[in-house]
């Protein structure tokens, strides 16, 4: 349903970090990890380097949810090869199952085998008809698996979870926790576009976070943007179809996939931006909005507390324009 995670990083940051401040240090570090690149920013008394504990943290993550870990919890539970769950895993079905319910359906993890056999998963993509659309719906839907603590159960053993539009926001989620443990009140973490603020940079203002302008093959983030927002105590995600997609006999196929029709979204809406309190769930209805479309999206977003959206869509005449949720206009910097 989602983007492979290197290529949707919708966000720049403009987090200007500072390694010399009089009172205390802003630090900042980053590297891969998912995938993608990571980057995090946090004020600290003792200029305390957690980079060596936080890269440990997320590759301890990816033994649990990576699908392009062949030895993940996950990997194993797709290849039918375990049905134990832990602790990630478990969070990320509960959360999964939430707006699964709340969308009707249209954010799905069971999604996996339609995202693989176009093209956007972590198998080879197939000739696709739509005999063999069919043929893969009857394995789709939340509905078909279920679970508990420790085990997770599917009616049919050719459906596969895809974490890929809600994992990166939660391993935000976990790097973030890390640094409240820390005692850390100043901080942001990326992980490939995904962020989560707290507190203040270090001119004390809040974090400003890049929106790009979601035009096809805009691959250098910052380089053209849309807006700035800023960004403090929050979380935001960025979903859209402008980096990863592909072109066969004149049609453009996007990576983000129906789950209910089995086919790539053709619809008006180019990007979607969601601020939550957790990044889970800003991943997970960033991408869900991609799904339902532009007035659905809005109309949703408007009904769910703490949640809000800025949405980017083509006109009939292939103009941008942008529709925001009220909170969110606050936020707005700059439009470019």
């Amino acid at each position: 349903m989602k983007r492979y995670l290197l290529f949707i990083s919708t966000i720049f940051l403009f987090s200007s970090c500072n390694l010399n401040q009089k009172k205390n240090t802003y630090l900042s570090f980053g590297g891969f990890t998912q995938g993608t690149t990571y980057s995090i920013t946090y004020e600290t008394e003792d200029s305390s380097n957690y980079k060596d504990e936080i890269e440990l943290l997320l590759a301890e993550f990816d033994t649990s949810l990576s699908t392009y870990n062949p030895e993940s919890v996950i990997s194993k539970i797709n290849r039918n090869e375990s049905n134990r769950t832990d602790y990630y895993l478990n969070t990320v079905l509960k959360k999964s199952e939430e707006i699964y319910t709340l969308t009707n359906g249209s954010f799905d993890i069971t999604v996996a085998p339609l995202v693989n056999a176009w093209g956007f998963g972590f198998e080879n993509r197939e000739e696709m008809t739509e005999r063999k659309v069919d043929s893969l719906l009857q394995f789709i839907g939340f509905d078909k698996i279920s679970y508990n603590d420790t085990i997770l159960i599917k009616e049919d053993p050719r459906t596969m979870l895809d974490m890929n539009a809600i994992a990166q926001g939660y391993s935000v989620d976990i790097v973030a926790k890390f640094l409240d443990n820390k005692g850390i009140t100043n901080y942001l973490v990326e992980i490939g576009g995904e962020v989560k603020t707290k507190g203040f940079n270090k001119t004390g203002k809040e974090w400003r976070i890049g929106i790009d302008k979601p035009f096809d093959n805009n691959n250098l983030p910052g380089e053209n943007l849309q807006a700035i927002i800023n960004l403090s105590n929050h979380s935001l995600a960025t979903s859209g179809n402008y980096r990863k997609f592909y072109e066969k006999d004149g049609i453009k196929y996007a990576h983000t996939i129906d789950p209910k029709t089995g086919y790539s979204v053709t619809h008006s809406l180019l990007s979607a931006t969601v601020i939550a309190d957790e990044c889970i769930t800003a991943d997970a209805y960033a991408t869900a909005f991609m799904v339902i479309g532009l007035e659905k999206a809005y109309e949703l977003a408007m009904k769910i507390p703490n949640l809000e959206a800025y949405f980017v869509f083509s006109d009939e005449n292939g103009d941008y324009q942008v529709k925001i949720t009220p909170d969110m206009k606050e936020r707005i910097k700059e439009i470019k």
